[in-house]
């Protein structure tokens, strides 16, 4: 299933995309789409029948915000970030590929709709953009054993986008935390792709445009540390419940790793990326 949140920041509803395109209303079934839903066997079950047998209402397109895509989770507990997981990427920044997978954390209030507008920190001056897969995780996941055990606590996918303030992360001291967090820096969407249509999360190609131009162009299968791997290992370090989201890493193609001059984004450049399967995103940038 194809599931996401439309309206007004704050106010979305929960809808389903129907495999001919069409949304559909489930404000009907279930209050929205968040972590209590995803650990909910019965409620998805019935959000399936209910389109099987259609009786899912066509979402009322009308309204000043019908249009506006929200972020496919409510109330994310987390967001946990692998950096330096794709070999192409640890090659073009100079990095050792890392024998073990680092973690960071973004704060979940840096998530936002999928088409929302980014903001450019101020005094910022190297901001930089990563497409990323993200893991939506489905059940609480602690301590995990193995790969089969990891993907069985995966509710779904989203597109994920990285945005990272690389001057503030790299340059001033102590944590990644400052170039990572700031508003606006993880626009998700535009769905959650249940994990049961996507058999193999390493397989499938991911791309990033910057006003038009390709600059990302790469696939999940060159990842350090595959999907499994990572949820697995995140759970050795603290719980994971659901509705929680993992970042997964970008490949090659950052401003970071071009030469100089350095193509930073800036004020008004739009940046466009997807998927395979999993959907697109568009953002506008606007000083904050």
């Amino acid at each position: 299933m194809k599931l996401l949140r439309v309206g007004t920041a704050g106010a979305e509803r929960p809808v389903l995309l129907d495999a001919t395109g069409v949304l559909r209303d489930l404000s009907g079934i279930v209050p929205d789409i968040d972590g209590a839903l995803l650990a909910d066997d019965a409620a998805l079950a019935r959000i399936r029948e209910a389109a099987a047998a259609g009786e899912l209402p066509a979402l009322d397109g009308t309204g000043p915000d019908a249009s506006r895509i929200g972020p496919p989770v409510a109330r994310i507990g987390k967001v946990v970030c692998i950096g330096l997981n794709y070999h192409d990427h640890a090659r073009e920044t100079g990095a050792e590929p890392p024998t073990e997978p680092v973690i960071f954390l973004k704060a979940p209030d840096t998530v936002v709709g999928p088409n929302d507008t980014v903001l450019v920190p101020r005094g910022a001056a190297k901001t930089d953009w990563e497409v990323e897969l993200a893991v939506v995780i489905g059940r609480t996941a602690r301590y995990l054993e193995s790969h089969e055990e990891a993907l069985a606590h995966v509710a779904g996918y989203a597109v994920a986008h990285d945005v990272s303030e690389r001057e503030f992360q790299n340059e001033r001291g102590g944590t990644w935390d400052k170039g990572k967090n700031c508003e606006t820096f993880n626009p998700l969407g535009p769905w959650l792709v249940t994990a049961d249509e996507v058999p193999d999360p390493q397989a499938l190609p991911l791309r990033l445009w910057v006003n038009g131009e390709l600059r990302q162009d790469g696939s999940t299968a060159d990842q350090i540390f595959p999907v499994a791997e990572v949820v697995r290992y995140v759970s050795q370090f603290m719980t994971l419940y659901p509705g929680d989201v993992i970042n997964t890493g970008t490949p090659a193609g950052v401003a970071l790793g071009q030469p100089e001059p350095k193509p930073y984004l800036r004020a008004g450049d739009v940046v466009e990326l997807e998927i395979e399967g999993l959907g697109r995103q568009r953002q506008q940038l606007k000083d904050a």
